[in-house]
């Protein structure tokens, strides 16, 4: 938060000039949305209403979903790989998937299933999935979230909606949680939907005329003005008017509130539930309407942290909870998409940071398995309606076509029209590479 005092003087709310001035964090410094007149916010409003935008809508499975037991079956392994789950026919001729997809697998047409991901570590992080980088690497090279690059290179699409915002709780396991702009600096770090972030662009505890008297106690700090000349004051000065133009308006804020949305809609999305799932996000289904509503309302990436799949033990009764409302989300969100004209757009994709082991364990669990893992993807223009890659017989390893986690990243860049080869700059104005120049974009899906 940050706080001004001025002089004792009274507004017509009660308020001092030596009262406090606060203003949220985010709102202030993370938006990247720079000041402007109001006749200029108003002209680019209605320019934003007039053109398109590319976005990318990140579901995070924490955990590690069992990709043999979801969209990998393998149905003539011994029982004790093959698991409890039968295949159904999908769309797809020839496809199948798990018996609980019953809706993903009627819209096979528009889905594309990788199944042979590979060059993740075991490790318990969202770090390879949002940033490209093992933890450890993306800790001290300070890599951005994939989010935060896209705010940095593309900037936002309306001057009171944010390029990036991030629907993830914050979980127990702490390296589960979003990483942030690392070396891009905070200014570029996302709205976070948990916490002060998104309280801070409500005006809740005040009216709108309290709100004013607010805004021109700021513009009265004479002492403070004096000092404009600063670079650094002069910053927080076009942060302080960016964050006045994202409180009074009430877009981002309509656009989380899905009891806007029609009953309809909101019933095919179903619930789920707030509630944590172990040490990783809820299987809140809720969650991906509302990000829908976001990447329709202008932002570029929505980040979602999804149910929690971490299945050491009862796999199979833990999944015959969470497959249905994950069904049920997912193939709401893709058809959602798709009924609005936004699905050569808007690019969804589902994954998580490993698969399981082939090999079902003593406590009828599946254990941590890095060497290959799936992934699902919609939209965005993409060749949809294919699975790409294969895994031997014990969906241990990949056999046909593998891809590498980062060709996943590079695709969602080339998605949004970032090369994924381009450069951004650091705090030292130094120019580094957003991802591996090893990384490509997946061609089948061009």
């Amino acid at each position: 938060m940050l706080t001004f005092l001025g002089s004792p003087h009274r507004y017509c709310d009660g308020l001092s000039r030596r009262s406090f001035l606060q203003v949220g964090s985010a709102a202030v410094g993370g938006l990247g949305l720079g000041g402007l007149s109001l006749p200029a916010i108003l002209r680019a409003e209605q320019q934003a209403k007039s053109r398109t935008h590319k976005s990318i809508i990140l579901i995070y499975l924490s955990g590690g979903l069992a990709h043999q037991d979801s969209f990998d079956l393998k149905p003539d392994a011994p029982a004790e790989i093959r698991g409890e789950f039968n295949p159904i026919d999908t769309k797809l001729p020839g496809v199948q998937v798990c018996e609980l997809l019953p809706k993903l697998a009627g819209m096979m047409d528009r889905l594309a299933v990788l199944r042979s991901v590979v060059g993740q570590r075991d490790e318990h992080t969202s770090f390879q999935n949002l940033t490209g980088f093992p933890m450890n690497e993306a800790l001290r090279d300070q890599k951005p979230n994939f989010g935060c690059v896209v705010n940095r290179l593309q900037g936002a699409t309306s001057r009171v909606v944010p390029p990036y915002v991030d629907l993830f709780p914050t979980m127990q396991h702490k390296p589960y949680n979003s990483a942030g702009a690392g070396f891009l600096g905070p200014q570029y770090s996302p709205v976070k939907a948990d916490g002060e972030d998104l309280a801070s662009m409500k005006l809740r505890f005040i009216s709108p005329e309290q709100f004013r008297s607010r805004r021109e106690l700021l513009a009265n700090l004479d002492e403070f003005r004096r000092q404009a000349d600063s670079l650094e004051v002069a910053k927080l000065d076009t942060a302080y008017a960016s964050a006045f133009e994202v409180l009074t308006s009430s877009r981002l804020v309509e656009a989380m509130d899905i009891n806007r949305e029609d009953a309809k809609v909101r019933a095919r999305y179903g619930e789920g539930s707030s509630k944590h799932q172990g040490d990783g996000a809820p299987l809140w289904n809720e969650q991906l309407l509302m990000a829908r509503r976001l990447v329709e309302a202008g932002v570029r990436v929505v980040t979602v942290g999804f149910g929690f799949w971490d299945t050491h033990g009862k796999n199979f009764t833990h999944l015959k909870k969470n497959l249905p409302p994950f069904d049920t989300a997912i193939a709401a969100l893709v058809t959602d998409l798709y009924e609005r004209g936004l699905d050569r757009d808007v690019t969804v994709c589902v994954w998580g940071e490993f698969g399981r082991t082939p090999k079902i364990n003593k406590d009828a669990g599946r254990d941590h398995w890095a060497p290959v893992n799936g992934c699902l993807l919609a939209g965005g223009g993409m060749k949809v309606g294919q699975v790409i890659g294969s895994t031997d017989k014990t969906a241990g390893y990949a056999v046909g076509h593998p891809i590498h986690y980062q060709d996943i990243l590079a695709t969602l860049y080339r998605n949004v029209g970032i090369d994924p080869h381009t450069t951004v700059r650091d705090f030292a104005e130094r120019p580094l590479p957003i991802l591996p120049s090893t990384a490509q974009t997946i061609r089948e899906l061009i």
